[in-house]
Protein backbone atom coordinates (compact mmCIF):
# COMPACT_ATOMS: atom_id res chain seq x y z
CA UNK A 1 0.00 0.00 0.00
CA UNK A 2 1.30 3.42 -0.66
CA UNK A 3 2.26 6.02 1.77
CA UNK A 4 2.69 5.20 5.91
CA UNK A 5 1.02 2.32 7.28
CA UNK A 6 -2.20 2.86 9.67
CA UNK A 7 -1.15 2.85 13.57
CA UNK A 8 -3.16 0.50 15.29
CA UNK A 9 -3.60 0.21 18.89
CA UNK A 10 -5.67 -2.82 20.56
CA UNK A 11 -8.07 -2.31 23.76
CA UNK A 12 -9.47 -5.92 24.85
CA UNK A 13 -9.50 -7.41 28.40
CA UNK A 14 -10.51 -11.20 26.55
CA UNK A 15 -6.55 -12.76 26.64
CA UNK A 16 -7.56 -14.68 23.35
CA UNK A 17 -9.38 -12.35 21.42
CA UNK A 18 -6.90 -9.83 22.27
CA UNK A 19 -4.22 -12.04 20.74
CA UNK A 20 -6.28 -13.05 17.36
CA UNK A 21 -6.85 -9.56 16.76
CA UNK A 22 -2.59 -8.78 17.45
CA UNK A 23 -2.00 -11.62 14.71
CA UNK A 24 -5.23 -10.32 12.25
CA UNK A 25 -3.33 -6.73 12.74
CA UNK A 26 0.10 -7.79 12.66
CA UNK A 27 -0.66 -10.06 9.44
CA UNK A 28 -2.02 -6.90 7.78
CA UNK A 29 -1.15 -4.98 4.43
CA UNK A 30 -1.06 -1.29 5.24
CA UNK A 31 -1.58 -1.71 8.96
CA UNK A 32 1.40 -1.54 11.56
CA UNK A 33 0.22 -2.78 15.38
CA UNK A 34 1.75 0.05 18.01
CA UNK A 35 0.66 -1.76 21.28
CA UNK A 36 -1.86 -3.66 22.94
CA UNK A 37 -3.42 -3.38 26.77
CA UNK A 38 -5.34 -5.62 28.67
CA UNK A 39 -7.68 -2.94 30.09
CA UNK A 40 -9.33 0.62 29.57
CA UNK A 41 -7.18 2.40 32.96
CA UNK A 42 -4.19 0.91 31.33
CA UNK A 43 -4.36 2.49 27.74
CA UNK A 44 -5.70 6.16 29.47
CA UNK A 45 -2.55 6.11 31.24
CA UNK A 46 -0.28 5.44 27.57
CA UNK A 47 -2.51 7.38 25.79
CA UNK A 48 -0.53 11.06 26.14
CA UNK A 49 2.48 9.26 24.42
CA UNK A 50 0.89 7.00 22.64
CA UNK A 51 1.22 7.51 18.44
CA UNK A 52 -1.50 5.63 17.33
CA UNK A 53 -4.59 6.71 14.49
CA UNK A 54 -7.05 3.75 15.04
CA UNK A 55 -7.65 2.09 18.29
CA UNK A 56 -9.87 -1.32 18.38
CA UNK A 57 -12.15 -0.33 21.52
CA UNK A 58 -13.82 -3.27 23.72
CA UNK A 59 -16.70 -1.67 25.98
CA UNK A 60 -17.38 -3.69 28.42
CA UNK A 61 -14.35 -4.13 30.30
CA UNK A 62 -13.31 -4.05 34.17
CA UNK A 63 -12.85 -1.11 35.09
CA UNK A 64 -13.66 2.03 32.79
CA UNK A 65 -15.49 1.46 30.55
CA UNK A 66 -14.51 1.55 26.41
CA UNK A 67 -16.82 4.23 26.10
CA UNK A 68 -15.65 6.20 29.45
CA UNK A 69 -12.41 5.60 27.36
CA UNK A 70 -12.81 6.88 24.45
CA UNK A 71 -14.59 10.10 26.24
CA UNK A 72 -11.53 10.79 28.13
CA UNK A 73 -8.80 9.77 26.01
CA UNK A 74 -10.47 12.09 22.88
CA UNK A 75 -9.62 14.76 25.39
CA UNK A 76 -6.06 14.28 25.30
CA UNK A 77 -5.71 13.61 22.20
CA UNK A 78 -8.91 14.21 19.65
CA UNK A 79 -7.06 13.14 16.72
CA UNK A 80 -7.65 9.67 17.46
CA UNK A 81 -9.92 7.57 15.67
CA UNK A 82 -12.10 4.88 18.04
CA UNK A 83 -13.60 1.59 16.31
CA UNK A 84 -15.58 0.40 19.05
CA UNK A 85 -15.87 -3.87 19.01
CA UNK A 86 -18.97 -5.48 21.00
CA UNK A 87 -21.08 -8.34 21.39
CA UNK A 88 -23.72 -5.56 22.09
CA UNK A 89 -26.70 -4.68 19.49
CA UNK A 90 -27.97 -2.34 21.47
CA UNK A 91 -29.09 1.17 20.73
CA UNK A 92 -27.64 2.71 24.06
CA UNK A 93 -24.51 1.56 23.75
CA UNK A 94 -24.14 2.81 20.59
CA UNK A 95 -25.28 5.65 20.57
CA UNK A 96 -23.38 6.39 23.58
CA UNK A 97 -20.55 5.33 22.02
CA UNK A 98 -20.56 7.24 19.20
CA UNK A 99 -21.56 10.26 21.00
CA UNK A 100 -18.50 9.77 23.39
CA UNK A 101 -16.18 10.07 20.32
CA UNK A 102 -16.38 7.09 18.55
CA UNK A 103 -16.13 6.94 14.51
CA UNK A 104 -17.38 3.51 13.81
CA UNK A 105 -19.13 0.39 15.64
CA UNK A 106 -18.81 -3.48 14.77
CA UNK A 107 -19.24 -6.41 16.45
CA UNK A 108 -16.60 -8.90 17.69
CA UNK A 109 -17.86 -11.37 15.32
CA UNK A 110 -17.22 -9.39 12.43
CA UNK A 111 -14.79 -11.28 9.35
CA UNK A 112 -11.58 -10.89 9.31
CA UNK A 113 -10.77 -9.02 6.15
CA UNK A 114 -14.64 -6.78 6.57
CA UNK A 115 -12.82 -5.88 10.70
CA UNK A 116 -9.61 -4.65 8.92
CA UNK A 117 -11.06 -3.10 5.54
CA UNK A 118 -12.88 -0.94 8.71
CA UNK A 119 -9.48 0.04 10.36
CA UNK A 120 -8.39 1.37 6.98
CA UNK A 121 -11.92 2.77 5.97
CA UNK A 122 -12.02 4.64 9.48
CA UNK A 123 -8.42 6.20 9.05
CA UNK A 124 -9.91 7.45 5.92
CA UNK A 125 -12.95 9.63 7.34
CA UNK A 126 -15.22 6.54 7.25
CA UNK A 127 -17.69 5.80 9.94
CA UNK A 128 -17.47 1.42 9.92
CA UNK A 129 -20.91 -0.05 10.93
CA UNK A 130 -22.13 -3.43 10.36
CA UNK A 131 -25.25 -4.11 8.69
CA UNK A 132 -27.17 -4.67 11.70
CA UNK A 133 -25.84 -1.48 13.81
CA UNK A 134 -26.70 0.90 10.71
CA UNK A 135 -30.17 -0.62 10.76
CA UNK A 136 -30.87 -0.01 14.63
CA UNK A 137 -29.48 3.43 13.69
CA UNK A 138 -31.71 4.20 10.96
CA UNK A 139 -34.80 3.06 12.89
CA UNK A 140 -34.07 5.72 15.50
CA UNK A 141 -34.60 8.58 12.63
CA UNK A 142 -37.37 6.68 11.43
CA UNK A 143 -39.62 6.68 15.11
CA UNK A 144 -40.31 10.50 13.97
CA UNK A 145 -40.37 13.14 11.09
CA UNK A 146 -38.38 15.88 12.86
CA UNK A 147 -37.44 19.28 11.15
CA UNK A 148 -34.47 19.51 10.02
CA UNK A 149 -32.04 22.64 11.13
CA UNK A 150 -28.83 24.13 10.01
CA UNK A 151 -29.72 23.48 6.03
CA UNK A 152 -28.80 27.57 5.39
CA UNK A 153 -25.06 26.03 6.59
CA UNK A 154 -24.91 23.29 3.97
CA UNK A 155 -25.33 23.36 0.36
CA UNK A 156 -27.96 20.57 -1.92
CA UNK A 157 -25.23 18.66 -2.48
CA UNK A 158 -24.08 17.93 1.70
CA UNK A 159 -27.66 17.70 2.37
CA UNK A 160 -27.77 14.70 0.38
CA UNK A 161 -24.45 13.24 1.48
CA UNK A 162 -25.87 13.58 5.31
CA UNK A 163 -29.97 12.40 4.45
CA UNK A 164 -27.01 9.10 2.73
CA UNK A 165 -25.04 9.51 6.42
CA UNK A 166 -28.64 9.20 8.53
CA UNK A 167 -30.07 6.02 6.49
CA UNK A 168 -27.22 4.30 7.24
CA UNK A 169 -25.40 4.30 3.77
CA UNK A 170 -21.18 3.56 3.61
CA UNK A 171 -19.48 6.14 1.65
CA UNK A 172 -19.36 4.29 -1.58
CA UNK A 173 -23.59 3.56 -1.61
CA UNK A 174 -23.99 7.15 -1.08
CA UNK A 175 -21.35 8.07 -4.31
CA UNK A 176 -23.06 5.42 -6.14
CA UNK A 177 -26.76 7.23 -5.30
CA UNK A 178 -25.23 10.31 -6.14
CA UNK A 179 -23.37 9.28 -9.39
CA UNK A 180 -19.72 10.51 -7.81
CA UNK A 181 -16.47 9.13 -6.41
CA UNK A 182 -16.05 8.12 -2.65
CA UNK A 183 -13.13 9.99 -2.12
CA UNK A 184 -15.62 12.90 -3.08
CA UNK A 185 -18.13 11.85 -0.79
CA UNK A 186 -15.40 12.07 1.77
CA UNK A 187 -14.47 15.49 0.87
CA UNK A 188 -18.04 16.67 1.14
CA UNK A 189 -18.26 14.52 4.47
CA UNK A 190 -15.38 16.72 5.85
CA UNK A 191 -16.90 20.18 4.76
CA UNK A 192 -19.80 19.19 6.71
CA UNK A 193 -18.54 18.88 9.91
CA UNK A 194 -16.63 21.58 9.65
CA UNK A 195 -19.67 23.66 8.88
CA UNK A 196 -21.61 22.16 11.85
CA UNK A 197 -18.56 22.26 14.11
CA UNK A 198 -18.55 18.34 14.60
CA UNK A 199 -16.49 15.82 14.41
CA UNK A 200 -17.75 12.42 13.19
CA UNK A 201 -21.45 11.11 12.11
CA UNK A 202 -23.55 10.92 15.01
CA UNK A 203 -22.83 14.59 16.15
CA UNK A 204 -23.60 15.72 12.38
CA UNK A 205 -26.87 14.00 12.89
CA UNK A 206 -27.58 15.30 16.09
CA UNK A 207 -27.40 19.03 14.78
CA UNK A 208 -29.69 18.22 12.20
CA UNK A 209 -32.02 16.29 13.90
CA UNK A 210 -31.79 17.47 17.56
CA UNK A 211 -34.69 15.21 18.24
CA UNK A 212 -33.72 12.41 15.61
CA UNK A 213 -32.27 10.14 18.24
Amino acid sequence: MVGSPVRVAIVEDDDELRELLRRRIERADGLYLIRTFPTGDDFLEHIAELQVDVVLMDINMPGKSGIDCVREAKTVKPEVQYLMLTIFENPAYIFEALCAGATGYLLKSTPAEELLEAVRDIHKGGSPMNSAIARLVVNSFQKATQKRINDELLTDREKGVLDGLAAGLQYKEIAAKAGISTETVRVHVRRIYSKLQVNGRMEALRKVYPKGI
